[in-house]
C-alpha cells in the first residue's frame, strides 16, 4: 500500500502529487519540438515582414491623401478664377 491509498492521509506541502519526470526523453520528441519551434519563428518573422510592409503602404497613403487634398484646393481655385475670367469676357462683349 503507497501512501495515496489510505483516505485519512493529507498531502503536505511538497509531497509528489503523482507526477514524474523522466530522464529518458525520446529523440522523436526532441526532433519535433525542435520543428514546432522553427516553424513558429519562421511564421512570426514572416508576419512582423507583413506588418512592416503594410505601415509602408500606409506611409505612401497618406503621402497621396495630402496630395489629392492639395489638388482639390488647386482646382477649386482654378474653377474660381476661371468664373471670374469668364464674367470678364461677358461684360467685354455685352459692352461692345
Amino acid at each position: 500500500m503507497t501512501k495515496w491509498d489510505k483516505p485519512e492521509e493529507t498531502m503536505k506541502l511538497g509531497d509528489n502529487a503523482g507526477w514524474k519526470l523522466d530522464r529518458h526523453i525520446p529523440v522523436a520528441l526532441v526532433v519535433t519540438i525542435a520543428l514546432q519551434t522553427g516553424a513558429a519563428l519562421t511564421w512570426s518573422g514572416a508576419a512582423a515582414e507583413r506588418l512592416t510592409a503594410l505601415e509602408l503602404r500606409s506611409g505612401r497613403t497618406d503621402e497621396v491623401v495630402e496630395r489629392t487634398a492639395r489638388l482639390e484646393e488647386q482646382s477649386q481655385a482654378m474653377r474660381a478664377s476661371l468664373a471670374r475670367i469668364e464674367e470678364k469676357l461677358d461684360r467685354a462683349v455685352a459692352r461692345r
